[in-house]
């Protein structure tokens, strides 16, 4: 079982929630927001099954919570034509 420090539920739900406020106000871009839904989802965890790792490994699932949810908000909301442009030819030829 984990410690104090990080069993808490209700820390990993105000950590998302600080997470969130950055993302509208510094960096729209899904920056945050993968954060945020990683810390909301081990909120959820240790809300309904207790503490069940101890702390490195929390991290990790955070970490991998949201690099999961940031690759699908890119895939899901991003602008049309927002690839890359390679241009292979000179238009003045």
């Amino acid at each position: 079982m984990g410690g104090l420090h990080h069993g808490l539920w209700w820390l990993w739900g105000s950590l998302a929630l600080v997470l969130l406020i950055l993302e509208v106000l510094v960096a729209p871009g899904f920056v945050f927001l993968g954060f945020a839904i990683g810390a909301a989802a081990v909120a959820l965890l240790f809300l309904l099954a207790g503490p069940v790792t101890g702390l490195p490994m929390t991290l990790v699932l955070v970490a991998a919570v949201a690099l999961v949810s940031w690759l699908v908000l890119r895939r899901v909301f991003a602008a049309p034509g927002s690839e890359k442009k390679i241009i292979r030819h000179d238009i003045n030829d």
